[in-house]
């Protein structure tokens, strides 16, 4: 199989291939859709994240697949979350568990190893910056997608997911795609729930502004970037949700912190015109998000999480390590944990939790490492920009369960891997050069504009 590049040359589809075809029905197939005739509700982009693993394994075993050999942070990070995943469900199942608990087990294990497992595929099996860089502006453009769905939803009303029903395929709830928050309706898009499509578009903003700023210094055209970020944009806005506008600006922060002088202040000016044309253009809507802030004191939905710690710290005390059993602390049986990180507490202790931090931390590291060893102002600010998309992701998981939300899930792992590509890809530069790697203090003095390095 082949296909071809814009330049006309015919590449050979690879592993970034498959990720991208990945991507595609991981964030395109709407969440409430598993497949038919199965008693395990799957969803099609779990069964395609086993195949990435499977398929990864068996690049492992041979040497004439193209897959990455050799140390990686991202892999190591990747793969010790799949075995503290495999320790809580082994350790649960030892003992007896309730019907209903060990069926959600079961089914978290498969979401858990099909998410990670495409992490590690993207990891090994995107080989070079030009494919790294197909695969995020693939993501990209499937996160534009799902804000336009989105965006079509708040201004009409009208769930388009509906009509995304696909042969083999069928709805496990009923829930509805387009809910309302203060007389303005809060859409989902394809994801599963309003929270989850404001994170997911958060973490399209900063590849939508590194492709948008960078495109005039590629001499390529910009004016699709732009729109793809006002898309994105728009979209995490009328999620009308608190975990997408603290991505945003937790996103726009580490952004600005590398970002040299003159970006920041054209970025400063670019937001601040967003910000009053929505005003004009949607009335309520920052009003709304205002209040969303002003109001946090009174909140019902706010009380109604802090009142959970007390259940989560007996259930944290009485299984410290592994966890009570991943996917058994079920929300309409013990109530809901909306923070992915006491969720991981409780149903997969601290070496759960640690594992879970890695995903995002050992992500960020490989990231910044990229960018301190590199001198290409781009490859800089592609490092940057995953930082950044990363970050979203990790501030979402302490104010809603991110893990239970699957296009979240999947975002996560992937830019993981992407990060550890990322890595490696500067990395083979560098020996193709003849150049040595600097070490981590010299890369660390690279990192920030003005310390030693560019951007």
């Amino acid at each position: 199989m082949a296909v071809r590049e814009p330049g006309g040359a015919v590449q050979r589809a690879d592993g970034a291939t498959l990720v991208c075809l990945y991507a595609a029905v991981a964030l395109l197939i709407p969440a409430r859709l598993v497949l038919s005739g199965i008693p395990m509700s799957i969803t099609p982009a779990t069964v395609c994240g086993l195949g990435l693993g499977l398929l990864w394994f068996c690049g492992h075993l041979v040497n004439t697949l193209n897959t990455a050999k050799g140390r990686n942070a991202a892999r190591s990070a990747l793969f010790l979350f799949i075995v503290s995943q495999l320790a809580t469900y082994g350790y649960a199942t030892m003992h007896y568990l309730p019907a209903d608990e060990l069926d959600s087990a079961d089914r978290t294990i498969v979401l858990m190893m099909g998410a990670a497992m495409a992490g590690l595929a993207a990891c090994d099996g995107i080989r070079g910056l030009a494919r790294l860089e197909l695969v995020l502006k693939t993501i990209l453009g499937l996160i534009t997608v799902v804000a336009v769905i989105g965006i079509l939803q708040f201004l009409t009303g009208i769930d388009l997911t509906e009509y995304l029903n696909l042969p083999g395929l069928q709805a496990v709830t009923q829930d509805d795609f387009v809910l309302e928050r203060a007389d303005l309706r809060r859409p989902a898009g394809t994801t599963g729930h309003p929270i989850e499509f404001g994170v997911v578009c958060a973490v399209g903003m900063p590849l939508a502004a590194h492709y948008a700023f960078t495109a005039q210094a590629r001499h390529t055209p910009s004016r699709r970037w732009w729109i793809c970020l006002a898309l994105i944009s728009c979209g995490a806005m009328m999620s009308l949700s608190r975990s997408a506008m603290l991505g945003l600006a937790l996103a726009a922060i580490v952004l600005l912190i590398g970002w040299p002088g003159k970006r920041r202040i054209q970025a400063l000016v670019v937001g601040t015109a967003f910000v009053v044309l929505m005003r004009f253009l949607v009335p309520g809507l920052m009003g709304t998000l205002y209040g969303l802030f002003a109001e946090i004191g009174n909140d019902s939905s706010i009380t109604a999480r802090t009142d959970d710690y007390a259940v989560a710290a007996v259930e944290i005390a009485k299984h410290p390590l592994l966890g009570r059993g991943l996917g058994t602390y079920l929300p309409g049986k013990y109530g809901p944990l909306d923070n992915q990180y006491l969720g991981t507490l409780v149903q997969n202790g601290f070496i759960g939790l640690f594992a879970l931090l890695g995903i995002f931390v050992i992500g960020a590291y490989a990231a910044l490492r990229a960018r301190g060893m590199s001198r290409n102002p781009h490859v800089r600010d592609l490092a940057l920009t995953l930082v950044a998309s990363l970050s979203v992701l990790a501030l979402g998981a302490a104010t809603f369960d991110l893990l239970a939300f699957p296009m979240a899930t999947t975002l996560s792992f992937l830019l993981c891997g992407a990060a550890g590509a990322l890595l490696r890809a500067v990395r083979q530069e560098h020996v193709a050069a003849g150049v040595d790697p600097p070490t981590v203090r010299v890369a660390l003095s690279r990192l920030i504009p003005g310390k030693g390095g560019q951007t």
